[in-house]
């Protein structure tokens, strides 16, 4: 156990105020990680001014050589994978079969932007004019805030950190204060290879800090992942001065099983979908619309699987799924447990609180399936971000895809179904921003776009060359060679 410090201008320093925050283990608070900079705005003030300072010389960088950088970070972040991978089970949970894959997608995400330091493509187009060239360019926007969750916390840092760096802009990076220290451990593989002073800050804190990373006038670009309700507070503090704003915010997603779906590969896609990373995903599947003629066959055999699942300490590989993140979290999966309940869910497995043995010093809960609901109940609703899972019943695909689309999120859905004419009317009907076709609603891949419609976001897309266009902005450029004046659209 340790004290780590924020990074500001190529230096590992303390805050001004001096004050720490914990950091512990959720599934053993006894388990202390370390003490993190508790910052403040002064702690800002010095962390964008080093990036201000820095643009001016990164922007001019070639982008092939600021890729080599990211290059670099992506052999090193490979190279140390397991050692990451523990550290992020144990200061959020998720097993490490999950923590390895998180820190694989940084790997893969930094590498896929490393690739875009030669393939930051324009257009050239022919001049309607005589002796005149045209064509497009990628150029950078400056300072972008980057403020990320604790649920992926390398995976969504690279995917934020990696485009915005290619791109030539410098960051301001704020996580989550759950998961300071594998953001500690991505600013570091990120000095070690070789970025310059005050291309990347870290300032670690609370609400202080990323309201000042919204609301400064150096700041261009900022970069949230988080709730629905946070994502609107930092929208409405970055629209005063005009920054861009990327979003991502929740999802409330939905697994579509048809009558004639392999009803094996529907149960273990639902597991993997609803109890991976406890439920804590943006792209959980807490929603399932499963046919009447399969309802009760499949409701049987996914409790009798989710019943079965193995719930402990992530660093233990027999273990099948962690802890909620904290007794805040815990409490809320809690509440909508009771709030199914009320509603008149029948509570089919799962339900409780787990406290004695081994899980007495943790924040662990059973895998909860409820049956029989209503698509208008609360818990069919609202984003639990735990391990409760709802099992309605449709009569047919138009009715599965209604419900699919009657929440106020559109991150993504799946359908599990042999026809191929069903397939793709889901795909077409569905308003989200990701679907799967008998494969559950998780498991992005970097090179496609990821995001949603709706409450989950605001337009952007993370990941995929779509990242670019985050970080970036065009500029259309004439060259006239004539030798003489030509006005566009009056000369001919």
């Amino acid at each position: 156990m340790g004290t780590f410090h924020n990074y500001i201008d190529g230096a590992w320093v303390p805050s001004r105020s001096g004050r720490t925050f914990e950091n512990r283990n959720p599934a053993n608070r006894d388990d202390l990680l370390g003490l993190f900079q508790d910052s403040g705005r002064e702690d800002v003030e010095a962390a964008v001014r080093a990036a201000e300072r820095a643009y001016c010389s990164w922007r001019l960088v070639p982008a092939p050589k600021r890729a080599e950088i990211l290059f670099a970070a992506a052999q090193i972040i490979a190279a140390r994978k397991e050692e990451f991978a523990r550290d992020m089970t144990r200061e959020m949970g998720k097993v490490l079969e999950e923590t390895r894959g998180d820190v694989q997608e940084a790997v893969d995400m930094t590498y896929f932007m490393a690739g875009e330091g030669r393939r930051q493509y324009g257009q050239t187009v022919p001049s309607e004019l005589r002796d005149k060239f045209a064509m497009s360019i990628r150029q950078p926007l400056g300072v972008c805030s980057i403020i990320t969750p604790w649920n992926f916390p390398m995976a969504i840092p690279s995917w934020k950190i990696a485009p915005a760096l290619v791109c030539g802009n410098t960051v301001v990076f704020k996580p989550a204060t759950l998961t300071p220290l594998s953001a500690v451990n991505f600013v570091k593989v990120l000095e070690e290879a070789g970025i310059p002073p005050g291309v990347v800050n870290l300032v670690t804190g609370g609400p202080d800090v990323g309201e000042m990373m919204t609301t400064h006038d150096a700041v261009k670009v900022v970069s949230f992942t988080g709730s629905s309700a946070v994502g609107r507070v930092v929208n409405q503090h970055a629209a005063s001065t005009f920054k861009r704003t990327h979003l991502e915010m929740g999802g409330k997603n939905v697994v579509m099983i048809m009558d004639d779906a392999q009803l094996e590969l529907a149960v273990e896609g639902c597991l993997w979908g609803g109890f991976g990373t406890t439920g804590q995903r943006c792209t959980a599947a807490s929603r399932i619309v499963a046919h009447e003629k399969i309802y009760d066959e499949f409701l049987r055999q996914f409790a009798a699987r989710a019943s079965a699942l193995r719930v402990g300490d992530g660093l233990d590989d027999r273990t099948q799924m962690g802890p909620s993140v904290n007794e805040s979290q815990l409490q809320t999966v809690m509440k909508y447990v009771e709030i199914g309940r009320g509603e008149g869910a029948r509570l089919v497995t799962g339900g409780n609180r787990l406290m004695s043995g081994p899980y007495a010093r943790g924040w662990f809960h059973e895998p909860t399936i409820f049956g029989d609901v209503d698509p208008s109940m609360r818990i069919a609703q609202e984003e639990i971000f735990g391990p409760v899972v709802s099992v309605m019943r449709c009569r047919s695909l138009e009715q599965a895809i209604e419900i699919g689309n009657s929440v106020a999120y559109g991150l993504s859905a799946s359908i599990y179904t042999r026809d191929v004419n069903s397939a793709f009317t889901a795909m077409r009907d569905m308003y989200t921003g990701i679907f799967y076709v008998n494969a559950p609603t998780i498991g992005a891949e970097v090179h496609l776009p990821f995001g949603g419609t709706k409450a989950t976001g605001n337009g952007h897309r993370e990941a995929g060359t779509a990242a670019l266009d985050v970080f970036s902005e065009w500029k259309s450029i004439y060259v006239d060679f004539s030798g003489k004046l030509q006005r566009a659209q009056i000369d001919t």
